[in-house]
């Protein structure tokens, strides 16, 4: 069982990749956290991180995994590590955040939320966008009635797709990633908070080259292989009834990102789902315009769901961004992708509570601990 503290939760980031800079200025800008330690398998990208942003320790998964005083491990590997590393974390009996997915597969992402449970100690998962203000905003409207009783959604993603601004994309186009596991998450985690949990799916998955290059960087003009599909088409119904229309591209040379939702009573327009801020639009029945419902502005951005879980434990309530939630997105994911290969719907077996909505006077920046 995890030791009970007080305080500040210690996180240690294990992962020093793009995203990681992003994490530390967040974290480092939340009173309730205090950053310790930042890991790698490669120990000078570390440890240049490190540097970087004032982090005393640097060096190996090991200089996170057996700090005293790290509670909270950041995992920020790559989907492939995602499990393996989730599991030391807990195996070393500390609280662990994944970004997303949560593992590759449903075995293993059983197994994590297993292991956590017989530690006692909790997992929570990115996408924590649908925390922020924006999408809080949408979850609340709806709450509110203000497009009826919910019927439907579209999501549409198209992009042609990350190689060329990403310096190593490769791993965006392979096992764990392409548009479905890679920006699914943020599109689904929403859907499932907005209609509740999924029942079953359909879809269709392509590859419009087998080969791609990288634009930018240091390795840029570098081939490498496509091996998963890079356009998933796909149905989902939910188990209230609902159903949605999604299509995850990275081929189309038209950029795109669309939620909306429909009701029996109005359309609603929701901010990108990518994002923590937004517009809130609505377009009523017999309308020929949209309206303005709602503008918000971001009160933090990646690391939002790792605070709250931080907060989570000191106050000893369920956090929001949750294993469970993180594992039924995975479960709608390998179900949509399972379809694309057999061609039939797929029943998705896990279900889910969506998360409860935020206070209105949260503030990641307060010192609450």
């Amino acid at each position: 069982m995890a030791q009970k503290r007080t305080g500040p939760v210690g996180v240690g980031i294990i992962g020093a990749g793009v995203i990681s800079g992003t994490y530390l200025d967040n974290l480092k800008s939340f009173p309730d956290v205090e950053v310790l330690a930042v890991a790698d398998i490669l120990t000078d990208k570390a440890k240049a991180k490190a540097e970087e942003k004032g982090i005393a320790a640097a060096g190996d998964n090991s200089v996170v995994l057996d700090h005293p005083d790290v509670e909270l491990v950041i995992n920020l590997t790559t989907p492939d590590a995602h499990a393996e590393v989730a599991q030391s974390a807990v195996a070393a009996g500390k609280h662990v955040w994944n970004e997303k997915p949560l593992t590759l597969d449903r075995s293993s992402g059983q197994a994590l939320l297993k292991a956590a449970e017989e530690k006692g100690v909790r997992v929570g998962c990115a996408p924590d966008t649908f925390l922020g203000a924006g999408l809080q905003a949408t979850f609340k409207a709806l709450q509110d009635g203000v497009i009826g009783t919910p019927l439907s959604g579209l999501i549409l993603f198209q992009s042609p797709g990350p190689e060329s601004w990403h310096p190593n994309p490769a791993f965006l186009f392979q096992e764990g990633a392409g548009p479905l596991f890679d920006i699914g998450p943020y599109y689904l985690t929403a859907s499932v908070q907005s209609f509740g949990p999924a029942e079953s799916v359909a879809a269709i998955g392509s590859k419009a080259k087998a080969k791609r290059v990288i634009g930018s960087g240091p390795l840029a003009g570098q081939e490498f292989d496509v091996t998963v599909p890079s356009q998933t088409a796909g149905l989902i119904r939910f188990e209230g009834g609902q159903s949605l229309t999604a299509i995850f591209s990275f081929d189309s040379p038209q950029p795109r990102t669309l939620l909306e939702i429909t009701g029996t009573e109005a359309t609603l327009l929701v901010p990108d789902p990518n994002t923590f801020h937004g517009d809130i639009q609505i377009r009523k029945t017999g309308s020929d315009d949209w309206e303005t419902i709602g503008t918000t502005t971001e009160r933090s951005s990646r690391g939002t769901g790792a605070l709250d879980l931080a907060r989570a434990i000191r106050e000893d309530r369920p956090h929001r961004a949750q294993g469970a939630l993180a594992y039924h997105v995975l479960d709608i994911m390998v179900s949509m992708a399972e379809s694309g290969e057999q061609g039939e719907f797929v029943k998705v077996d896990s279900t889910v509570e969506p998360a409860a909505l935020l206070p209105e006077d949260w503030d990641p920046k307060a010192k609450t601990l």
